[in-house]
């Protein structure tokens, strides 16, 4: 179904070769709203309280018409060591006040539900890796219940109402615990990694038991016993490891064999796979063990902070009255697609990439001419010296989606390889704004699954002639904003200030109360040095068209209105992510020059 404005092939040349694709200025004229469209609500167990799990997701959830509801922000939030703790007493989340709170929501009639594992049994990703015994859920009439009590009570009681759809997002427990968390420090994780990457025995079809596995974390590939002197970590490390795993692994396995029950049909699991490894490290087994778990629908994917991305819109992708599966043609430029994006995926990136791909159920065009939806993956240089080459090749590509309306995702999966070289080209060349979907921010094992995620979101909800909802178009600015200003802003410039200014004031950018350091100041260095490095991206938003529509019509173009920032702060009193607010005006009239360079 190939319905788009077609531009003369001698002009888009020409405007090519000239650099003449520039970003426009939009009027201030303001478009034509059409009526909010109302998707209902989903009960919201955010795996913790960092902007990708928590407002991100709301942002993504409104775009598709969804109302996210969420627990008390205290119940799911995250604390690092020497940081006030939670109300509740803890540095983790409030397993049992999430419990109740679901319940709750079910008893109301709720009958959406996207739920992380590890907040409600161990209270947030970072505490899972560090819990090494099972503590009693206490809940607030006097009972307690076991974890696995808790995960059967409700898995059970969302299972008996046959309108619940009910999405369970878990984690294969990464090589390493958090630093700054529980007393771990750098030298401990880094030691402990190092432990973990190495090879253990490989475990296939019958042998893959949970016992098993266990058995196996002590031993070397040839199953020697492992000297965990030779890693710099002690034995009690060692065993609080072995323990931690084996405990987040038997919860999982409870979830998959509760799920072949009968009645489970409208569960759906999602498995991500964080900080691994290509080698057959400690985790392979347990990846192994729990892909032959999955039934029809489940998926284990690289990447963990993008888990509710990919949960939000397979469940619209589910639930859309005109079914979407479009043709992708996937751009690599780089060369080192056939290669992990990092040191912490297991797969190389076309292979990640695939996954995703057949997860939302898009299928590989036999060309770009031929393609619903254009992918332009930035990878590795293979050649240093081709730098810019690789990068002008992903740009002219860009812009010549943006002058037939192609709709187009784009990632960077450079790993910070181009310095600001990409960045600089993107601003100064193309219209931030037009891509369905961006992301480059911080792991690269995330990247494909947000991007991809958040792009076939948008080209559904257009599909489904959804595209003139004021809120929903609302919320897509705010989360393209938050991915290209996070990126392009803060990783690669502010955040390099911010660490220097934590050493200068003789403190860990890791975490700023260990020691605590003044946090005016670092907040000031924040503030200031976001509104100088984010002016030319929000310019460049303001100025750009975006689709509303894939008729390739007129009608199908828009401008954006004008965007701001405010309220910078760190969540997590670290340099690693940062919170704004994002201010996003109605959309405008598309330029009238852009529109008569259109041409059918």
């Amino acid at each position: 179904m190939k319905r788009r404005i077609r531009f003369l092939a001698g002009i888009i040349a020409l405007l090519l070769l000239t650099g003449c694709v520039q970003p426009v200025s939009t009027p201030e004229e303001p478009l034509p709203q059409g009526t909010s469209v109302r998707s209902g609500d989903i009960c919201y167990v955010p795996l913790d309280d960092r902007p990708d799990n928590r407002e991100r997701v709301v942002y993504l959830a409104e775009s598709l018409g969804y109302t996210l509801l969420l627990p008390e922000e205290d119940w799911f939030s995250t604390t690092l060591d020497n940081q006030p703790l939670n109300a509740h007493g803890t540095q983790y989340g409030h397993r049992a006040a999430l419990y109740e709170w679901v319940l709750e929501q079910e008893a109301a009639g709720c009958d959406r539900y996207i739920l992380f594992v590890d907040q409600l049994t161990s209270g947030g990703l970072v505490n899972s890796r560090h819990m090494s015994e099972s503590l009693p859920v206490p809940l607030s009439d006097g009972t307690a219940l076991t974890e696995a009590e808790l995960l059967e009570s409700l898995m059970t009681t969302l299972a008996a109402d046959e309108n619940n759809a009910v999405w369970l997002l878990d984690t294969v427990m990464r090589l390493a615990p958090t630093v700054g968390y529980d007393g771990f420090g750098l030298a401990e994780y880094t030691g402990l990694r190092s432990f973990g990457i190495a090879g253990r025995p490989v475990l296939t079809g019958s042998q893959l038991t949970v016992e098993n596995i266990a058995a196996g974390y002590p031993l070397a590939a040839d199953g020697s016993a492992l000297r965990v002197a030779d890693y710099g970590i002690t034995a009690d490390m060692a065993e609080d490891y072995f323990a931690a795993r084996e405990r987040k692994l038997r919860l999982s396995a409870q979830i998959q064999s509760q799920l072949t029950q009968p009645g489970y049909e409208r569960f759906r699991l999602l498995i991500g796979i964080d900080d691994s490894s290509e080698a057959d490290s400690i985790q392979r087994s347990e990846i192994a063990f729990l892909r032959q778990g999955l039934r029809d629908g489940d998926a284990l994917l690289s990447g963990v902070d993008d888990l509710a991305f990919k949960a939000v819109t397979r469940l619209y992708l589910n639930e859309c009255a005109v079914p979407v599966a479009p043709l992708a043609a996937v751009e690599y430029f780089g060369g080192t697609e056939d290669q992990p994006a990092c040191d912490y995926d297991y797969q190389p990136l076309n292979v990640i990439v695939d996954e995703h791909l057949a997860y939302f159920g898009m299928s590989h065009a036999d060309s770009a001419a031929n393609a619903d939806i254009r992918i332009l993956v930035l990878t590795q240089p293979k050649e240093a010296g081709q730098k810019a080459a690789y990068c002008r090749a992903l740009i002219t590509a860009l812009q010549e989606c943006e002058k037939t309306l192609t709709p187009v995702i784009l990632i960077d999966a450079g790993n910070g390889t181009y310095g600001t070289q990409f960045h600089d080209m993107l601003v100064k060349d193309t219209q931030l704004g037009y891509p369905l979907s961006y992301s480059g921010f911080l792991d690269m094992a995330i990247v494909s699954g947000t991007a991809i995620s958040h792009g076939i979101a948008r080209y559904a909800w257009l599909a489904n002639g959804n595209g003139l909802s004021p809120a929903s178009n609302t919320a897509f600015c705010r989360t393209m904003a938050a991915g290209i200003v996070l990126d392009l802003a803060y990783k690669n410039d502010v955040r390099l200030d911010v660490i220097d200014q934590a050493r200068k004031l003789g403190g860990d950018a890791n975490n700023f109360y260990a020691p605590a350091i003044d946090l005016e100041k670092l907040s000031k260095t924040l503030s200031d040095g976001m509104a100088k490095s984010a002016k030319p991206l929000l310019k460049n938003l303001s100025g750009s068209h975006l689709l509303v529509g894939l008729d390739g019509g007129e009608d199908s173009l828009a401008g954006w209105g004008d965007a701001s920032l405010s309220d910078w702060c760190f969540p997590w009193n670290r340099a690693f992510e940062v919170r704004m607010k994002i201010q996003v005006n109605d959309l405008t009239k598309p330029e009238e020059s852009f529109v008569q360079s259109l041409v059918s």
